[in-house]
């Protein structure tokens, strides 16, 4: 296990990208498939190197299951307990609720990438199959954009919606046609040696892989916090209007999407889309357009899909309460919910009470805790922003080479300080407020001298 993550990020392509991989586990009971969770919790907990700093592929998917690993007493308790040490001190692994899966997709799988589920599927011969399988692509829909357009006008904003979602329907035919153009010979791995389910010839035809809903394609969205703000104000969360219609609109994605599978025999879903660049680059344009305007564009970013305005501070209890339902509607294409937390290294009992409240109400479910490190002071907690990335809060330090700097980018985990994100994003992540109390420092860290 150790070699298995320390190739995966000391590989990289040539554009300096490492491999954005994932890696689902916590199912297995048996002696050799308990020794191999342990050991993949174990060596993240190590760290990599001399200076242990946070790996951060491949992100750690942990399924928690009951009558397996989520109460005291059933079989593998012992490494969901390893688990939530892990969380404390790296973030990752991330949680599926088993059975809450099962509900949103039909049948349980972990994600592909981040976020992207695959809906259950059967063969001809009435076989559940996963592997192989795969997403043709996404089309985001700028929401704000259409309800500062509309100029609160209701009916106006579902009269663009509706332009829009035809707009996007062309699209994502578009993206499958343009999939069905590969033959085999053009990703030899994908389609002749096995990656996608089968062997195909040279010359075969791909689409036999895709059709039948085989594969899926993905409508994605964002921002709708900032559509509702436009209509209802910027507390509007805790206003039942303001939430059924943006259920609403969810709703009728899924209505949508649904028709579109029927129509072109492929499986279009709804995807809550990570918005790692489009936060900043819908929120820029529509800046440009609209100018600023308080709560929506004067961010400068926009709030990932169905999350909780970031810069308010509920309960762990209470977000999951409210996004809950988002995915229920019909957001099951893809879609993670995150609580922000203080450190909980030594209150790890704490991140467990949030697990197991999760386990029957969201499906999948993200750890933010401060891990940041400076290796001049010792400092360990959460570094401080600054204007393009962030700095110890003790010896002001921001040099990447003696900093760890960890952040959730959205689905996977960031080093801002190696690898600056864009501004959008930034903004985002410095707004981010903590939803328990708590100390944001571990180690204050000593002087340190010149």
């Amino acid at each position: 296990m150790q070699s298995l993550e320390y190739e995966i990020n000391t590989l990289f392509t040539s554009n300096g990208q490492t491999p954005f991989t994932s890696l689902g586990f916590g199912l297995g009971t048996n002696r050799f498939e308990r020794e191999i969770q342990k050991a993949i919790l174990n060596i993240r907990i190590k760290g990599l190197g001399s200076e242990h700093r946070t790996a951060i592929f491949p992100k750690l998917i942990f399924t928690l299951k009951r009558g397996l690993n989520l109460e005291e007493g059933t079989p593998n308790y012992d490494i969901k307990q390893l688990a939530l040490e892990c969380a404390t001190k790296r973030m990752y692994p991330d949680v599926l609720s088993y059975d809450k899966i099962v509900e949103l997709t039909g049948s349980f799988k972990v994600p592909m990438g981040c976020r992207s589920f695959l809906q259950g599927w059967k063969d001809e011969n009435g076989v559940e199959v996963n592997s192989g399988r795969m997403n043709l692509g996404v089309v985001t829909v700028n929401l704000p954009r259409i309800a500062l357009e509309s100029e609160g006008d209701m009916n106006k904003f579902w009269e663009i919606f509706n332009e829009r979602m035809n707009i996007a329907e062309d699209a994502l035919v578009y993206r499958v046609e343009r999939a069905k153009e590969a033959t085999p010979a053009n990703a030899p791995i994908l389609y002749q040696y096995g990656a996608f389910g089968h062997r195909l010839g040279k010359e075969e035809n791909v689409d036999q892989l895709f059709k039948n809903r085989r594969a899926t394609v993905s409508l994605g969205y964002i921002g709708l916090y900032e559509v509702a703000t436009v209509f209802f104000g910027n507390s509007w969360e805790s206003n039942p209007d303001a939430k059924e219609f943006t259920l609403d609109i969810i709703r009728d994605m899924k209505r949508r999407v649904e028709e579109w599978s029927d129509q072109y025999g492929y499986h279009f879903s709804i995807y809550s889309t990570p918005s790692e660049s489009l936060t900043d680059r819908f929120c820029r344009l529509d800046t440009e357009k609209f100018g600023s305007i308080p709560d929506i564009t004067d961010k400068e970013y926009y709030t990932n899909s169905f999350h909780y305005d970031v810069r308010k501070n509920p309960t762990p209890f209470e977000k999951l309460d409210f996004e809950k339902i988002y995915p229920e509607a019909g957001a099951s294409g893809g879609f993670i919910h995150y609580c922000e937390y203080p450190v909980l290294q030594q209150n790890p009992k704490a991140l467990e009470a949030v697990w197991d409240y999760a386990y029957d109400r969201v499906g999948y479910l993200g750890t933010n805790t401060p891990i940041d490190r400076c290796y001049k002071c010792d400092f360990e907690g959460d570094f401080e922003p600054t204007e393009r990335g962030f700095a110890c809060p003790n010896c002001g330090n921001s040099d990447p080479k003696t900093v760890d700097v960890v952040k959730r980018t959205c689905g996977y985990l960031g080093n801002p300080q190696a690898r600056p994100m864009v501004n959008g994003r930034h903004k985002e992540i410095t707004a981010r407020v903590k939803h328990m109390n708590g100390s944001t420092i571990k180690i204050a860290g000593h002087q340190v001298t010149n």
